[in-house]
């Protein structure tokens, strides 16, 4: 490369000696490394575009080498990134598993902040986002093999790196300039029949051409997930509250509700529940066969539609029965990657990536709850044993509830594929005596995803199916709408769908439907979504040498530009816009966006190896972006770096960084849905808040109203093309340790404080019903217009939401890191120690969804999700070519009811916490040869698992589990 790389190259090199032992989690393999190979893997950090070692950059940086993600023994790169204490599972591929436009995606969310707030990049570039109208990306597309290493910034960086760095980056650096032939394969499962499986085979290849001027790089592979279901996880068990009838109310020191297993709804089933809310002759269920049989009574209440059965219901609604803790995911990955220098001072350099991903997630069917009618004298299918006594009793009419099994689960079938191409110049080039390098590239990234939802419900065709007589002319089963002799004067076809071929449909039972009538009720879903993403961009650097130095040295300098767009729409199938399906009428979509941006930063080591100034050196970012939805913004950011010691130094951040909306914050439709909302007005919630009693008498609803609230309700909401970007302040501040005392020892501790102003919300239906009773002074206006509800009920039917700059999020928290190195030889030991301590201490988590309502602090710190201390401690030993580690991560203890000053109380519920929880992992990998290696471990080792009221993905629910893989090289 140029003169400029390879005097740049030196200078990092003696700022990484000077720093001592990196602050990163990798382990190198052979002992035959060299110290300059050590020393130059510490150069290029992601905290800045300057290069610089990682204990001397003013931001805390976390490092995940290609070894240390070895011990994982896990090939979604999303997943094993959340187990840092940084980064929360939210958005992993289990906290996925009820989505269905993110099923399979796995994506980062660092400090809790929201996984839109992380930036991701690769290489140092953006990367296309993996699920419509968002800026997510996919990390399960990018393969582990064929990472290097992972770079983790904390704080806002959007000064460097542009919108999305709220909270921080993710910079996964590839492999490059690649020599020879790899093979990789992996398997890894449960131990305890859990039935997880995964299997993982993939090949990379490389070779130098026209004399070493030049690089190819070729890489494929295959990745199967095995689907497992929420039946599968040992420890789940339908568990739920039911109120404590011993309870005497509120503060009286025993708690409201209990938290018990086997909590399941008997008013509806797969086979059919008649009369399912009480009423006429009582509740009845059928056998398979449609046979009407006694359904069991609840031991215990959980609500209006749920109960307790400690002793199990075979006739009785699991939710569990129906839904996925890890979708089935097998993945094709293909990529290559080529440069070449055209002279000592421009290289070529090309990458494309093509991943195409089938992924199969579960839900719930179709069903109907209690609003279907069958008319007891003339339903053509109801046992006639049955309809005598409804009729004896004065029943002509009944309730009846299902759910359809028979049409099969609406399983989310997502085809998705993501192609990506990188290309570009990079070099450098003399004026004078004065070295300048830079780098122009272009990046297009597309990602496609067809997802179909399967069998779900025609509501409408179902009710002119089940509305069946006997017709007198066949005297066989037939539709009403189809039978002219059995319809009134004021009959209406209510089929929306072909309605002449209505075919009779029998409900009680299961799969006493005909294949006919099962036809005709159903439809699948399908929807297209297509994200793009064009970037133009280039840096151009130097530094100051020739024309001054300060006494630390020269001033060092990048200037870049980027002009990127961003587009993304979904197209939906005619029978979903037309509203004929159960997911109500979605229209097609799409928003396209686009932005250029300025940015400088500089780097000013002021003082070098003086007394009490071994470095004393200042950094300075600022951008500037014009955005074609969001208007202009400015980030900036600060740093300092001081070392009064070789061995200690002081470094600190502070800035300014920006979100612009995304594309669904921005255009998405205004459309109808379904949301759950658990009525604040009802009488288990009213006192909640000391608001709320005032507030749900003055609306006219009654004291001890019970509201029918688990049920969905509907929903409009849509984007909103007035907001603005929010905006962040950020602070970090620590110290790093590298005593002299002991050779490779090193400590870090920083402080981080994040807060977010103007942040983009999605107004949840819950919070808009929340927000109109829990207002001070009187029901809120504003948001009790948003609210319909029923006049005679008074349940909720309706609820307007969207988006909105209304919130503000703030965390602040230590993050801490210890590594250590020991060589055995000065104890007359054979092999090398490594420590390696990673921890984070919460110290606030607060979300306020409207900023200018300070009252209503929802406070997270300790709750599920997010407790106050984790930490990963790692403990490797290496001898020759054999390394073997031991890994423990600990997960405080938390509650699982809402702190907040006004939120809940310990007496709640019962239990109302989980437990601390430690897992423990061991691994080893051995080279057998320079040709062959071999690596395994068992993870959780002693099959440590939370208590099965938790499907939080931030814990292991899996258990004990082994992983196996095998390497080849040539």
């Amino acid at each position: 490369m140029s003169m400029f790389l390879n005097s740049k190259l030196s200078r990092s090199v003696k700022l990484a000696i000077s720093a001592g032992l990196t602050a990163s989690l990798a382990m190198p393999v052979f002992a035959e490394e060299t110290a300059a190979e050590e020393q130059i893997e510490r150069v290029a950090v992601t905290g800045s575009r300057i290069a610089k070692a990682e204990l001397t950059q003013p931001a805390p940086v976390v490092s995940l080498s290609a070894e240390e993600l070895t011990k994982f023994g896990n090939q979604d790169l999303g997943s094993v990134l959340a187990e840092l204490p940084a980064i929360g599972a939210t958005n992993t591929i289990i906290g996925n598993n009820n989505s269905n436009s993110s099923a399979g995606v796995s994506s980062a969310d660092l400090r809790r902040l929201g996984a839109n707030r992380t930036l991701v990049l690769v290489n140092g570039k953006r990367y296309v986002a993996g699920q419509p109208g968002s800026a997510e990306v996919d990390l399960s597309t990018i393969p582990t093999s064929m990472i290097s290493r992972v770079e983790i910034v904390t704080g806002g960086a959007s000064a460097i790196y542009g919108s999305d760095a709220v909270s921080g980056v993710i910079n996964v650096i590839l492999k490059e300039d690649f020599e020879g032939f790899e093979f990789n394969a992996r398997t890894s499962g449960s131990t305890e029949s859990v039935g997880t499986q995964e299997h993982s085979f993939d090949i990379l290849g490389g070779a130098n051409v026209a004399d070493g001027r030049g690089n190819v790089t070729f890489y494929a592979g295959y990745e199967r997930t095995k689907e497992v279901m929420a039946t599968d996880i040992r420890q789940f068990d339908a568990w739920g509250t039911i109120k404590n009838e011993a309870d005497g109310g509120e503060d009286d020191g025993i708690p409201d509700r209990l938290r018990v297993p086997r909590v399941y709804s008997e008013m509806i089933n797969a086979t059919g529940v008649i009369n399912a809310f009480g009423g006429g002759i009582g509740r009845s269920t059928f056998d398979s066969n449609g046979n009407p049989i006694a359904q069991q009574e609840r031991d215990g209440t959980n609500s209006f539609a749920f109960g307790s059965f400690p002793n199990g219901c075979d006739t009785c609604f699991n939710t569990e029965a129906y839904e996925n803790y890890i979708p089935g995911v097998e993945r094709i990955n293909v990529g290559s990657s080529f440069n070449f220098d055209f002279t000592d001072n421009i290289q070529f350099y090309t990458d494309f990536r093509y991943v195409k991903s089938d992924i199969q997630q579960q839900f719930q069917p179709s069903f109907r709850f209690g609003n279907i009618n069958i008319n007891v004298e003339d339903n053509a299918f109801l046992n006639d044993d049955l309809r005598q006594q409804m009729l004896d009793a004065g029943q002509t009419n009944a309730s009846f509830a299902k759910f359809f099994d028979e049409l099969g689960n609406r399983s989310a079938e997502n085809k998705r594929e993501l192609f990506r191409y990188v290309g570009g110049f990079k070099g450098g080039f003399d004026i004078s005596e004065t070295i300048f390098d830079y780098d122009l590239y272009y990046v297009y990234g597309e990602t496609n995803n067809r997802r179909k939802t399967l069998n779900d419900l025609i509501p409408d065709n179902f009710v002119a199916a089940v509305d069946s007589v006997i017709d007198p002319d066949t005297g066989l089963a037939a539709c009403r709408s189809q039978v002219a002799s059995a319809q009134g004067d004021d009959y209406t076809d209510p089929a929306s769908v072909n309605g002449s071929d209505c075919v009779a449909y029998n409900p009680f039972g299961m799969g006493q439907a005909s294949a006919e009538a099962r036809d005709w009720v159903s439809a699948d879903v399908t929807r297209e979504d297509k994200i793009t993403q064009q970037v133009i961009g280039g840096t151009l650097g130097t530094d100051s040498e020739e024309l001054f130095e300060l006494q630390g040295g020269a001033i060092a300098m990048v200037v870049g530009f980027e002009y990127r767009e961003e587009t993304s729409g979904s197209t939906t199938d005619e029978f979903t816009k037309a509203g004929f399906l159960t997911s109500a009428a979605t229209p097609d979509s799409y928003g396209e966006y686009d932005v250029t941006e300025y940015f400088v930063e500089v780097n000013i080591p002021v003082l070098k190896e003086l007394p009490f100034a071994h470095e004393l050196s200042f950094d300075g970012a600022y951008r500037n972006a014009d955005y074609s939805h969001a208007g202009k913004t400015e980030a900036w950011k600060a740093g300092m770096f001081y070392s009064p010691l070789e061995q200690l130094a002081l470094r600190g951040t502070v800035g300014e960084a920006v979100r612009a909306p995304n594309i669904a914050e921005a255009f998405s439709p205004r459309s109808p849905g379904f949301g759950r909302v658990s009525d604040p007005c009802d009488a288990d919630n009213i006192n909640d808040d000391p608001d709320r009693v005032s507030n749900c008498a003055a609306l006219g609803i009654p004291p001890g109203f019970q509201a029918n609230d688990n049920v969905s309700v509907d929903t409009l909401s849509g984007g909103n093309p007035d907001l603005k970007p929010e905006t962040s302040t950020s602070f970090t501040g620590g110290l790093v340790w590298t005593p002299t005392f002991a050779d490779n020892l090193s400590f870090t501790v920083d402080y981080y404080d994040i807060q977010i102003e103007d942040a983009i919300l999605s107004v949840a239906t819950q919070t808009v019903a929340d927000n109109c009773v829990d207002s001070t002074g009187g029901p809120d206006t504003d948001f009790c217009s948003q609210v319909d509800r029923n006049p005679t009920t008074y349940d909720i039917e309706l609820v307007r939401s969207g988006y909105l700059n209304a919130a503000a999020l703030n965390t602040k928290g230590i993050e801490f890191q210890a590594a250590y190195s020991l060589d055995l030889e000065s104890f007359n030991a054979p092999g090398e120690l490594r420590f390696n301590l990673l921890g984070n201490q919460l110290l606030e988590l607060e979300r306020l969804e409207f900023q200018n309502r300070p009252d209503e602090i929802n406070d997270e710190k300790g709750e599920v999700g997010d407790p106050e201390l984790q930490f990963r401690l790692g403990i490797d030993y290496r001898l020759d070519d054999l390394s073997v580690s031991w890994n423990t991560r600990y997960i405080d203890s938390v509650v699982t009811y809402d702190v907040s000053e006004n939120g809940g109380s310990p007496e709640d519920l019962y239990p109302g916490h989980i437990g601390s929880m430690t897992t423990h992992d061991l691994s080893a990998t051995y080279y057998i040869n320079e040709n062959f290696m071999i690596n395994g471990g068992v993870r959780n080792l002693f099959d440590a698992l939370p208590p099965g009221y938790t499907n939080d993905a931030l814990y292991d629910l899996v258990g004990r589990r082994a992983f196996l893989g095998i390497k080849v090289m040539m």
